[in-house]
């Protein structure tokens, strides 16, 4: 697995339309949706797929320089549904299908997500490895010569992967992946309805180098997360016996929802109700490596500035934009979430 740094063929999305997982019809989503392509755009080809009845409102809303596709599928989060791709030897492409149960299944019917990475490899004609265990996207995060980053919290829950032991997912992981160290990390970030993704906690920067979420309020419930993962990170070497470099990005707020922003969620329980002063899993982490370009998480908060200048200098040769994503936060992701890089290779597609 390439990691997110190196070159891509194109950005892979999904149009947000779920009333019961967006509010107020989706429409502040699909605006912000629209920002975060076209921002991508600049950088690399977008391709965004669409419902057959909301095609005409996307391709309408959507800069012509991104891609409009028919797709069938559940919700947005194209990181989680799509699939994880891998380059061989001779630089050839391919998509990891992995299985997907809606985060344990935390929300009805995502029977159409299921089929997203297989519509994804076809568009393309991009061969298919099908995984036998459950999995998602925003669960892994790779330096690209190696290491593996995952989170305990997420992998291990019950609600995945019952039937597999610790040592039987890292050994799957090492062989789709084709990885040699794997770094756990004990928890995600706090309510995090994903049970803790990686990609909302830690990231590489590059090879050795690794941004963290943080914050100096020892009585913040993330502060303990954090401090734990900063210390499996510090005692730990990566797969070329590298020490870890490791940068910590001090979260937004904390934020909470609004009376205005509190909704009700159908789930496979029934309705989950996201209710006014909820804390949201919010992260600058959650940013998206584009070609020549990072795409970061802002949310109108004194710590937005300060994390865009830390980016910035972690990735002097990318221009650094920042991008409004409260609205994608309130769906339960970010930008990293809400999309999916395909990496060039000499035979991944026809563009190639």
């Amino acid at each position: 697995m390439p990691a997110e740094w190196e070159a891509h063929a194109r950005c892979w999305m999904l149009w947000p339309e779920r009333h019961d997982v967006w509010r107020r019809e989706a429409r502040p989503a699909q605006e912000a949706f629209v920002t975060v392509a076209e921002t991508i755009a600049r950088f690399e080809p977008v391709v965004m797929g669409v419902l057959p009845q909301h095609w005409e409102r996307a391709r309408r809303m959507l800069p012509d320089e991104v891609q409009v596709v028919e797709m069938r599928y559940n919700d947005a989060w194209m990181r989680d549904v799509g699939p994880t791709f891998v380059i061989n030897e001779r630089g050839e492409v391919r998509g990891i299908d992995w299985e997907f149960n809606a985060w344990g299944g935390l929300y009805m019917d995502y029977s159409q997500d299921q089929q997203v990475a297989r519509q994804v490899l076809d568009q393309t004609e991009t061969p298919r490895y099908t995984a036998d265990f459950v999995m998602e996207g925003g669960a892994l995060h790779v330096d690209g010569e190696g290491t593996l980053l995952v989170v305990e919290e997420n992998l291990l829950s019950d609600n995945r992967n019952p039937h597999l032991s610790k040592r039987d997912i890292e050994g799957a992981l090492c062989e789709y992946l084709n990885v040699e160290k794997v770094i756990w990390l004990p928890y995600g970030v706090y309510e995090d309805e994903t049970d803790g993704h990686i990609d909302n906690l830690c990231t590489f920067v590059r090879p050795g180098v690794v941004a963290l979420t943080w914050t100096d309020d020892p009585g913040d419930p993330q502060y303990a997360r954090s401090l734990l993962a900063y210390d499996a990170l510090s005692q730990t070497i990566d797969a070329r016996g590298r020490r870890l470099e490791i940068h910590k990005i001090h979260q937004p707020g904390p934020l909470y929802l609004s009376h205005e922003e509190a909704f009700g969620v159908a789930t496979k329980g029934g309705t989950h109700n996201r209710i006014a002063g909820q804390r949201l899993p919010a992260s600058y982490i959650n940013y998206y490596v584009a070609n020549g370009g990072v795409i970061v998480p802002v949310f109108d908060d004194p710590y937005d500035e300060p994390a865009l200048d830390q980016i910035r200098a972690l990735y002097p040769d990318r221009e650094v934009i920042g991008v409004p994503a409260r609205e994608i936060l309130l769906g339960g992701g970010n930008i990293h979430c809400i999309t999916q890089q395909q990496p060039k290779g000499r035979s991944a597609d026809r563009e190639n």
